[in-house]
């Protein structure tokens, strides 16, 4: 599914052009005609998700900054790129303080949107990575922090925001590789007890004989090597969430005491003498059909009917392949930047068979290969040949498809990170130097645009945008002011 761009704009005939363009991008275009129904579009919690916004600055009633102000206000972070009639420095810069991330003049080519609209997104995407790994160890990853557009995941995500309104126990079940874990700790960061802790425990890889002193504790000389007091997990998580990943292979005796553990609130260690109350949010998760193991008889029935309160079943990759293409659009933003590898996009060829493979891991097998290619690869695009998954499938046969572009011509997201002009080289390597009669254009209007987008790249820091241009601010402020004039005097011709 392409990513979906939202279009605020008061002008009827400017709305058709940008939507027909960016359709032609291979975006999908949702339109608004006012700066309300944009604000109004994008806190909809029940509408789909908008990748970013195109934004004219210029509107009746709530304008550009207007919609800027609201943005930040309710903690959005889409990417905003606005659109000016005449390109005022003085415009663009404040609505680089007050977020955007890139600005286009009006009337503005296919081929500038295009770049904006792609920069835009995988910023988007690496910062979004950045934050889902920064909240994960935070322990506050909520669903916004979860990557899909599939309806059938919608379904789920929308019980699971439910369930994080209370302290209902959840049931996750789902294949191995599919974002369980993720989605309790969306439901946990998500819910009242976000502040408190969220304890993971995999119960499948506990032996079964320190599984009691694991999960409930031990008194310090319970059992021989028991040289200290050990809590347990139950009290470690008490105010907060405990996760039970694989609870189906939890051994029976065990399971006795988990059932006593949740129906009396509290836990007793092992060699203890009283119990101890606890306060714990219990959400468990499977890759196994629990009803076939209480039917076999390796799961108490009582225990199932405990967990079972609010069942949560996460479709597998291949039920929702709409999901691949943002995915991989994040695990590369991602790779690249920790990798510091220059991949610029995925071969059409290569994103063909990639969505069509089953990738019986799921996301975590997904994730890993595109790892492996960003690592293994010694070009600038990803292919068919980068992915072993993909070539050993011999059954399945490419077609046409779009290449994902995944790096920006610049790296808006981190200036820093690149020393001297060299940003500013790369923006003007996204600058037509020809105009559309193919003749050279004149050096000052490169010159100016260069500008424009320093000042976009720096977010309106001039201090910063003069250092690395290597020009004194006051040059740097004459040659803005002779732009001014010269885009006055230009439109006063008009």
């Amino acid at each position: 599914m392409a990513e979906r761009i939202l279009i605020a704009d008061d002008d009827a005939v400017q709305r058709r052009l940008v939507e027909n363009m960016v359709q032609r991008c291979g975006y999908e275009a949702i339109v608004v005609e006012s700066g309300e129904d944009a604000v109004t579009r994008l806190i909809d919690p029940d509408a789909p998700a908008i990748d970013a916004l195109l934004l004219d600055l210029v509107m009746p009633g709530l304008d550009g900054m207007g919609v800027l102000e609201r943005i930040r206000d309710a903690g959005l972070t889409i990417p905003v790129i606005v659109q000016t009639a005449h390109g005022g420095i003085d415009n663009v810069v404040s609505a680089m303080r007050a977020g955007a991330h890139d600005f286009v003049v009006k009337p503005v080519s296919a081929e500038r949107l295009q770049v904006s609209l792609r920069n835009a997104l995988n910023t988007s995407a690496l910062k979004g990575e950045l934050q889902r790994i920064r909240h994960a160890r935070e322990g506050k990853l909520t669903f916004a922090d979860i990557v899909t557009r599939s309806a059938a995941m919608e379904n789920v995500l929308r019980s699971a925001r439910k369930a994080a309104t209370s302290s209902i126990p959840v049931l996750i079940e789902g294949e191995s590789g599919v974002g369980k874990e993720v989605i309790a700790r969306a439901i946990h960061g998500s819910g009242e007890r976000s502040s408190k802790p969220f304890v993971a425990v995999n119960c499948g890889a506990i032996p079964d004989n320190l599984v009691e002193s694991i999960l409930f504790g031990h008194e310090k000389g319970a059992f021989t090597g028991a040289t200290e007091r050990h809590a347990g997990k139950f009290v470690e998580a008490s105010g907060g969430t405990l996760f039970l990943d694989e609870v189906g292979e939890l051994p029976l005796s065990a399971q006795v005491k988990l059932l006593r553990a949740l129906q009396e609130g509290s836990v007793e260690a092992v060699g203890g003498r009283r119990p101890v109350k606890v306060d714990v949010r219990i959400i468990s998760a499977t890759n196994r059909q629990l009803l076939d193991l209480v039917k076999a008889g390796h799961f108490r029935e009582d225990l199932f009917y405990r967990l079972h309160v609010l069942p949560l079943t996460v479709p597998p990759l291949r039920a929702r392949r709409e999901d691949i293409p943002h995915l991989l659009r994040h695990f590369l933003a991602r790779f690249c930047a920790e990798e510091n590898r220059p991949i610029t996009s995925i071969s059409g060829e290569a994103m063909s068979v990639l969505t069509q493979l089953d990738w019986p891991g799921n996301i975590r097998q997904l994730e890993n290969a595109v790892y492996r290619a960003v690592v293994m690869s010694e070009g600038d695009q990803l292919g068919l040949a980068d992915f072993p998954q993909a070539t050993s499938s011999a059954s399945i046969q490419s077609h046409a498809a779009a290449p994902l572009i995944v790096e920006p011509v610049y790296h808006a997201s981190a200036p820093t990170m690149v020393p001297d002009a060299a940003p500013l080289l790369a923006a003007a390597g996204s600058l037509s130097m020809l105009s559309s009669d193919h003749e050279v254009r004149p050096l000052d209007e490169l010159e100016s645009e260069i500008i424009r987008f320093a000042i976009s790249h720096y977010r309106g820091q001039m201090s910063e945008v003069a250092r690395r241009l290597k020009i004194g601010r006051s040059t740097l402020y004459r040659k803005l002011d002779e732009a001014s004039e010269k885009s006055a005097a230009s439109a006063d011709e008009t």
